[in-house]
């Protein structure tokens, strides 16, 4: 019987400030912050805060084509950054935008001739399997200009829609960043201190198992004894949180698509339930990415916008399992998001 192959961790790292005066950014580019970068086809959708309806943010645009698709694909996460809505589910918006690389070239048009150079990455080499899922490194990023420099008519076009639907809305906008990517085993030195550090998690789970099942077997005492161990030890999810994330702090986002999501604090005791279908299918969804406490303080406002600032624990973002899409649709599908707030912040509430 064939093995069972695990996804691969991605780790999403903020790589420096994106300066929309020295870069253009595209659709093939991972950022936190700015304006979004749809794909050509995709009509520029105007997400709004579920609760106040005020216009909601870019937090945060990944390129993810999958895995022997034929696809161009993207997830953009917006969310409201007023107090009052910060942090709550409502305030959250995921967007899954796909194209075939027919109709980008299409919608592109004639390019003009220019110097031989070497072919742009397809839309199958940037899968979830690969060292980075869009990352465009020095190399990359040339050719992208390159290109976006041969069709600068419709990319100008493009971007000054985008300022212009930015003026309309008033949406508040942060500073924009690019995102590098690292593969979690690159932070180990071997094998041996990733195995290691997995039979320490191991080790740290079984026993509070064990603590766990003690205190709900210990009769009237049980209580009073979980809470104490609670005290002392602190919340058994969070500590796993926190040790799985030690290796590598300033992550501030986790790429692993059918992987299993790393919880900050108790999850619902039945998830599949609490995860809606696809609105577009109908059919189920699986994990793909959630984004990290750290991201939170690299959040600014831009010059112009001033106002409350964005909290939360982790945000998970769970996509359509088939990414299920129709040809030459100009809408982008929504996604669902399962928002978790800091457990600290709530001490404060």
């Amino acid at each position: 019987m064939a093995s069972v192959v695990e996804p691969v961790l991605l780790l999403g790292l903020c790589d420096g400030e994106l300066d929309p005066k020295r870069y253009r950014s595209s659709f093939r580019t991972n950022k936190v912050g700015g304006l979004p970068d749809w794909l050509p086809l995709i009509a520029k959708p105007r997400p709004r805060c579920g609760l106040c309806g005020a216009p909601s943010a870019l937090v945060a645009q990944v390129y993810c084509p999958l895995q022997a698709a034929a696809y161009h694909r993207n997830l953009h996460l917006f969310a409201c950054s007023r107090g009052t809505c910060s942090g709550r589910p409502e305030s959250w918006t995921a967007l899954r935008s796909q194209s075939l690389e027919a109709e980008v070239a299409a919608a592109r048009g004639p390019r003009r001739s220019s110097p031989v150079q070497g072919a742009p990455p397809a839309a199958t080499d940037w899968c979830e399997q690969a060292d980075d899922w869009g990352v465009e490194e020095a190399q990359e990023e040339t050719e992208s200009r390159q290109t976006q420099s041969e069709d600068g008519e419709m990319l100008f076009s493009s971007h000054m829609q985008t300022l212009s639907l930015e003026e309309e809305t008033d949406a508040h906008v942060f500073r924009p960043m690019f995102i590098s990517v690292v593969e979690e085993s690159e932070l180990y030195e071997d094998e041996e201190d990733l195995e290691h550090a997995k039979e320490l998690l191991r080790e740290y789970e079984r026993k509070q198992g064990a603590v766990t099942a003690t205190e709900e077997g210990s009769g009237g005492g049980g209580a009073e004894n979980y809470e104490k161990t609670r005290a002392k030890h602190g919340d058994a999810v969070f500590s796993r949180f926190m040790k799985s994330i030690s290796w590598c702090p300033q992550q501030v986002l986790r790429y692993c698509r059918g992987g299993r999501p790393l919880f900050i604090s108790s999850a619902p005791s039945s998830m599949a339930q609490a995860v809606p279908r696809c609105s577009s299918c109908g059919g189920s969804r699986t994990f793909e990415l959630q984004l990290m406490p750290a991201l939170v303080s690299l959040l600014q406002r831009t010059e112009r916008a001033a106002g409350a600032e964005l909290e939360f624990g982790t945000v998970l973002v769970y996509t359509c399992t088939s990414s299920c899409w129709t040809p030459g649709s100009e809408l982008a599908v929504e996604e669902f998001c399962f928002v978790q707030a800091d457990p600290d912040q709530q001490l404060f509430q």
